[in-house]
């Protein structure tokens, strides 16, 4: 990858900010980064090669930040989200429920016989998709904070169950590596919890502000690179890697000067990259070739869609069901790992990736209609006197 090539993602990338511009829209910046990667990359016009090794290290980075930034972003020292930790499994015991029973019902119809990955699919959520989204449409209040939780544990759930249903033979690997990851995570929970206890993480925040050393940041990069290393040597995706450590900063609270920094380094270069490279990725041109797909697609969508809706059974808004109901890491990977496996049918994996973006459109639809209304700026006529 050249500089040039680097610029030109960067330059497709502002087609996001672009198109979340008008306030009424109120379109997220991470639809229009993804429809950017799909018109330059493999389904457009090839002007990016989403395969370069240097443009895939770059995205990876782009999606454990993303990740580690999404998982800070979780209030878990809040004491409403640990008293609703109990309806947050009621939701997705239902969610679990009916998505095996929809799984099935579309596996029968379509004659794949993989019911077990549909089931994952449809009961996983996208912390990369909803944290963005609610942010972007300023979304909060009590039924975004319960949301969180579910679509965390839903999200790293799925992502640790995915190799259980496509590749089993390695799925004990799969999930001792997962175990690891968490395990470090934890660890590294502790060693901060103690550290700002004993005040030694606020005298390093007060002397790298005073010299500007930006050592949180320095520190934070590099747990999260080993935990990325670890993660990817034990075939664990970099999602949970990120997520943990966010989770761990959340615990003990990160501090402001951090949180600037991250968001910018993440939201000004490397996610914009990631979501560049992702739909750059998308070869959605199978689809021409294999039509019956596109109804599987569409079918996968709404089998998320509907297992979500469920949790309308505990008076989940169906807006914030709707939102949760986002796909992309377990999706992608999905694709990824059942390609090289060879266990997904001829354009499956591009109906696995179709449904994804269909339900990133509904997630979109519903954080709309969840979101507040612009306040108009406009005096208020008085009556005439």
């Amino acid at each position: 990858m050249t500089l040039t090539t680097l610029a030109l993602i960067v330059a497709v990338a502002l087609f996001g900010p672009l198109l979340a511009w008008s306030d009424k829209a109120r379109v997220p910046v991470v639809v229009g980064e993804l429809a950017a990667g799909i018109a330059v990359g493999i389904t457009g016009t090839h002007w990016i090669d989403p395969t370069q090794p240097m443009f895939i290290f770059l995205a990876n980075i782009g999606f454990a930040m993303m990740m580690f930034v999404a998982g800070s972003h979780v209030p878990v020292r809040d004491t409403a989200l640990r008293r609703g930790i109990g309806s947050t499994i009621e939701r997705l015991v239902v969610i679990v429920i009916a998505a095996i029973v929809l799984a099935i019902v579309v596996a029968q119809l379509f004659g794949t016989g993989h019911w077990p990955l549909y089931a994952v699919l449809f009961a996983s959520s996208s912390a990369a998709v909803v944290l963005p989204v609610s942010g972007s449409l300023r979304l909060s209040g009590p039924a975004m904070l319960r949301l969180l939780p579910q679509v965390a544990v839903a999200d790293a759930a799925c992502i640790v169950a995915l190799p259980l249903v496509l590749d089993p033979a390695n799925a004990g690997r799969a999930a001792l590596g997962a175990l690891a990851v968490i395990a470090c995570g934890a660890v590294f929970f502790v060693l901060l919890w103690q550290a700002e206890k004993r005040g030694w993480w606020k005298a390093l925040h007060q002397k790298s502000d005073k010299r500007g050393f930006a050592l949180e940041l320095r520190i934070s990069l590099l747990v999260l690179l080993l935990l990325v290393a670890l993660a990817q040597k034990t075939n664990v995706s970099i999602m949970l890697a990120g997520f943990v450590l966010g989770l761990a900063f959340a615990g003990v609270g990160e501090p402001r000067r951090l949180a600037r920094q991250l968001f910018g380094l993440s939201e000004g270069l490397f996610a914009p990259i990631y979501f560049v490279w992702l739909g750059a990725s998308l070869d959605l041109r199978q689809l021409v070739s294999h039509p019956w797909m596109i109804l599987l697609g569409v079918a996968l969508a709404a089998g998320a869609v509907l297992a979500h809706a469920a949790t309308a059974v505990f008076k989940q808004p169906l807006p914030y069901a709707m939102l949760a109901s986002a796909q992309l890491g377990v999706p992608v990977a999905a694709a990824t790992i059942g390609t090289q496996l060879g266990v997904l049918r001829p354009g499956e994996e591009a109906a696995l990736l179709l449904g994804a973006l269909l339900t990133i459109a509904v997630a979109t639809i519903g954080g709309r209609i969840a979101a507040p209304r612009p306040v108009s700026n406009k005096p208020s006529k008085l009556p005439a006197t």
